[in-house]
């Protein structure tokens, strides 16, 4: 874990040969093939460490997609992206004279898969869409859309900052060409992701950013470039997050993704009968295939927000216009002024009791932590 990292190897990785920098870099290099095995990745080579899911599609974005771009060419996304599955390719877009189109949804929140058909074409070079969505539950047809893109030579990003940590991931069968997420989606750390590519992708793809561990060899004439996952790995990395999210990562799958998503689900129902139960009137998207967010119209919203917190309702409600929101969702029927509720409990937790705090002494007399 991170604690473990700063208390006993605080080194950084691959540059250094004394004992610490090699016990920071093992670590380092276990986590990405955690990463790896946790989606089911073809080689630990294919696994970039990022700043998170953002940081991941700007780096396909500028390093991927920018140099295929011209006038003309589109890439396609959803009206359910998080903004961070928007920006990255209106930039890219205003750089290369490209254009970006929009997949609907439907009034149940859902992916229009025969809207898209019709809009996967010859110009097309970029399909980037949400596996889940961040604002309305909503699963995407992932399979399918990547069959489909694929079927017409277009490759295939997919943001899966909010699948990870509610679905199986096998980026093998999936086949996509990029998938990214973050490491605070799954219970890690803040400001680290990873971002998956296919290795012919990222052996092609030129460096996101310059200097650190990223080159081979400098000199005032040429710079040799490392190899891949190191090419995109700029500067000194984030190592304490990533080995964090590597223990995160091992977190769940001692629990089971399967066992996590059905006890969020279970909190999702406990929380749609506790709106009935306070007579709260919503206007609630019909059933679809989701994730355990519960997504509505709030005809009060002020005093529905008032009337939940006096019923001891803890959890996170989303308003429209909040940063995270997707546009689509807000332009949509049934889409919603406040609209999203993550699996809250009805009752706040009891309080804990402070947990014991070794001392720094008691710590350096053998006290092993975990890395």
């Amino acid at each position: 874990m991170e604690s473990g990292y700063y208390a006993h190897y605080n080194a950084n990785v691959h540059r250094g040969v004394h004992t610490l920098s090699q016990r920071a870099t093992d670590a380092y290099e276990a986590a990405r093939r955690k990463v790896q095995r946790f989606i089911n990745a073809g080689v630990p080579e294919e696994i970039v460490f990022v700043g998170g899911t953002t940081d991941a599609i700007n780096l396909v974005a500028q390093s991927f997609a920018r140099p295929i771009l011209k006038a003309g060419h589109e890439i396609l996304i959803s009206a359910m992206e998080h903004h961070s599955n928007i920006v990255p390719w209106q930039l890219v877009c205003a750089q290369t004279g490209a254009n970006l189109r929009v997949v609907p949804i439907n009034d149940a929140g859902e992916f229009e898969f025969d809207a898209y058909e019709k809009l996967v074409g010859p110009r097309t070079k970029l399909v980037a869409v949400t596996h889940v969505s961040n604002a309305l539950g909503s699963i995407t047809p992932i399979e399918r859309i990547i069959a489909l893109a694929h079927a017409r030579n277009v490759p295939v990003l997919v943001d899966g900052a909010q699948a990870v940590s509610h679905l199986p991931v096998d980026v093998h069968a999936l086949d996509c060409d990029f998938y990214a997420f973050s490491g605070h989606k799954i219970f890690g750390p803040t400001g680290i992701g990873a971002l998956h590519g296919k290795a012919a992708h990222l052996q092609a793809m030129p460096p996101y950013q310059g200097g650190g561990d990223m080159i081979r060899s400098v000199t005032f004439e040429k710079t040799e470039y490392n190899d891949i996952p190191y090419k995109f790995e700029a500067g000194t990395p984030n190592i304490a997050g990533a080995i964090g999210m590597g223990c995160a990562l091992d977190y769940v799958s001692q629990l089971g993704i399967e066992a996590i998503e059905a006890h969020n689900l279970r909190l999702a129902d406990r929380f749609r009968a506790g709106l009935e139960e306070l007579a709260i009137e919503t206007e609630r998207f019909p059933e679809a295939e989701r994730s355990p967010v519960v997504a509505m119209t709030l005809t009060d919203p002020e005093a529905t927000i008032a009337r939940l917190a006096l019923a001891g309702v803890v959890g996170a409600l989303r308003a429209d216009g909040d940063r995270a929101g997707d546009p689509g969702a807000a332009d949509n029927d049934a889409a919603a002024p406040t609209r999203t509720q993550r699996t809250p409990a009805l009752r706040p937790p009891a309080p804990r009791a402070p947990a014991h705090r070794p001392s720094v002494t008691a710590a350096r007399r053998g006290r092993r932590t975990r890395a």
